[in-house]
C-alpha cells in the first residue's frame, strides 16, 4: 500500500515538475517491478534460450559485433526462483548479416546463481529474420 502512495504522489511529481529530475529518477525506479534501481539498458528479444548444467545459453540478434560484454544478465529472486532479463547495454552497429544471431552464455557461478538452480527467463522471444 506504502509503494502504490508513493508511486501516486511521484506520477503526480512528475506532471508537476517536469524538469525536477530527482521526481523524474523516482518515477523512473517504479518501472521494473521488484527492483528500486532503473535497470541498464533495453530489455533485449531472445531468438532461444537454454538452461542446463549451470548454464544459461540464449541466442541474441546481431550485426556482427554483439560480444557478451554488451549483453547486462540482471537476475532477480521470485518465490518460483531466480528470474533472469537479458538487457543490451550496447548497440551492435556493424552490417553483418547474421540472420541466427549470436550465442552468449553464462555459467550459473557468473550469474550468482547456486549449482542446480531452478531459472526462468524473462525476455521476449524473437524469431529470427528469415
Amino acid at each position: 500500500m506504502k509503494r502504490i502512495a508513493m508511486l501516486a504522489t511521484a506520477i503526480a511529481l512528475t506532471g508537476l515538475m517536469p524538469g525536477c529530475t530527482a521526481v523524474q529518477e523516482m518515477a523512473g525506479a517504479f518501472r521494473s517491478p521488484g527492483t528500486a534501481a532503473v535497470l541498464p539498458g533495453q530489455v533485449e528479444p531472445v531468438h532461444a534460450a537454454a538452461i542446463a548444467r549451470d548454464e544459461a545459453v540464449f541466442w541474441v540478434t546481431s550485426n556482427g559485433c554483439t560480444a557478451k560484454e554488451d549483453i547486462a544478465p540482471v537476475v532477480r529472486s521470485s518465490s518460483d526462483g531466480p528470474i533472469i532479463t537479458l538487457r543490451r547495454i550496447k548497440e551492435d552497429r556493424c552490417r553483418e548479416s547474421l540472420p541466427e544471431g549470436t550465442e552468449i552464455r553464462w555459467s550459473f557461478e557468473e550469474l550468482g546463481l547456486a549449482p542446480g538452480s531452478r531459472l526462468s527467463v524473462d525476455n521476449p522471444y524473437q524469431l529470427p529474420p528469415t
